[in-house]
């Protein structure tokens, strides 16, 4: 799956991920290659972005923003804490 974040100011990650996990408004939850079609409010927390299956994660500290998940790409628009910049 193709993943995007998107700060106001920069791109924070675009690339190719095995899994993405994000922290939504109704719950954290994990998108995989085909996962159904969402779009979801973000809430403080950590977006975890995981390359390879069984590989390292890259976790990114948000104060929140919105997710959009369809045709194997995850885009999500959020708002960097400030110790994230």
């Amino acid at each position: 799956m193709q993943v995007s974040i998107i700060a106001p100011d920069k791109s924070v990650y675009s690339g190719s991920a095995y899994s993405v996990t994000v922290p939504s408004v109704q719950g954290s939850f994990t998108a995989l290659e085909n996962h159904a079609p969402i779009v979801s409010i973000l809430e403080k927390g950590v977006i975890s972005v995981q390359e390879k299956e069984g590989g390292e994660k890259l976790s990114f500290n948000i104060k929140g923003g919105f997710v959009e998940i369809s045709d194997n790409v995850a885009t999500a628009c959020i708002e960097l804490d400030s110790n994230e910049r």
